[in-house]
């Protein structure tokens, strides 16, 4: 209770608020026994999982602002024919965003050369209200175990222009297809050490590659490109603000944030340095809006608690759009092994309609 109390301080009685209407109504749409009925793998709703006529009654009566909203279950076509399955599933609740990753093994998949994009394109064409986000990595073999000087030269190589051509082509691309308007996650989770792209071993070359790169592809007639910064959450092996590029080249600042480390409240995750709430107010200071591009369940297992404070904060604070992971160990769909998260998440976002 002390940590709570100390959360709604901290990090805004809007946030708590939005997190105790979310509890509640938990409770109301699917009862303390729904969370053994949930989490069955890419199923329509049953009769067991359905929310009451009441439930559903009261959930639609509240006013809920939903960011636009989708979950990352497939990087092809597979993906998209979730879609609709995920909406039925949440009683109606439309999925207005697409997020998919575009192959960081080779260059022809970052060009977006390998068939991925065409059917994503086609499923944005097909509502105008629809946003199809993609991440887009800055290097090829980009989960490969590179060493920090050969990432420090990849960089380097990059803001030299060795690399504009190739985003040229995907930028193209994406004009040729119809998609434009397209949110660009560039260079995600740059703050960390997974990735090939990461920015630690060289910030100044980073930014200034990050800025060769939106160059590139700004250049391509016909495009309307927002390009998103979405580290991960926390300081990771740099702090994110280090790697920032400059709002010229910035159009949204989003964040990573899974329910991790162990043991971690919610409350130190909005708190920690780096964390949510830096993301509020650095976006804030910077006149730019926030997303969630990847966001779920980690390495505390099955916590409906951290559920309920997760989606209260995305409603509290408003984002562009987010998107949850939905795959094990981080889903509340696809995923068995988080029955209690599922109907957190099910209850909350049941029968929603977002604004136009």
């Amino acid at each position: 209770m002390a940590e709570w109390r100390a959360w709604r301080v901290r990090a805004g009685l809007a946030v708590a608020t939005a997190a105790l209407a979310l509890t509640g109504l938990a409770s109301i749409a699917l009862g303390d026994d729904a969370s053994s009925a949930v989490g069955r793998t890419r199923a329509a709703p049953s009769a067991a999982v359905s929310a009451p006529r009441s439930a559903v009654a009261a959930a639609r009566a509240r006013t809920v602002v939903l960011p636009p909203m989708g979950a990352f279950t497939d990087a092809g076509a597979d993906g998209i024919r979730l879609i609709a399955a995920l909406q039925t599933w949440l009683g109606g609740t439309e999925m207005r965003v697409g997020h998919t990753y575009l192959p960081g093994d080779s260059w022809q998949g970052i060009e977006g050369g390998t068939g991925l994009l065409e059917p994503w394109a086609a499923w944005r064409k097909a509502a105008t209200h629809r946003l199809f986000v993609l991440n887009v990595p800055m290097q090829q073999d980009n989960e490969g175990a590179v060493s920090n000087a050969r990432v420090r030269a990849l960089i380097r190589a990059g803001a030299a222009g060795a690399n504009d051509a190739h985003f040229t082509r995907l930028a193209r691309r994406l004009v040729r297809l119809g998609v434009p308007d397209t949110v660009i996650v560039l260079g995600w989770e740059m703050n960390g050490t997974t990735y090939t792209h990461r920015c630690a071993p060289d910030p100044a070359g980073w930014k200034a590659y990050w800025k060769r790169i939106v160059a590139a592809m700004r250049a391509v007639p016909g495009q309307r490109f927002r390009f998103d910064f979405a580290p991960s959450r926390g300081r990771d092996a740099i702090g994110w603000t280090a790697c920032y590029p400059g709002d010229a080249t910035v159009d949204v600042i989003g964040m990573d944030s899974y329910d991790q480390p162990p043991g971690a409240s919610f409350h130190q995750q909005v708190t920690e340095p780096y964390g949510l709430q830096a993301q509020v107010n650095f976006a804030a200071r910077h006149h730019k809006a926030i997303s969630y591009p990847e966001w779920g369940l980690f390495r505390n297992g099955d916590d409906p608690q951290w559920m309920r404070q997760m989606l209260g904060w995305i409603e509290a604070h408003h984002p562009l759009y987010q998107t949850i992971t939905d795959y094990c160990p981080h889903g509340v769909w696809s995923c068995r092994a988080n029955p209690k998260s599922s109907a957190v998440y099910r209850a909350a976002l049941f029968g929603k309609r977002p604004p136009a």
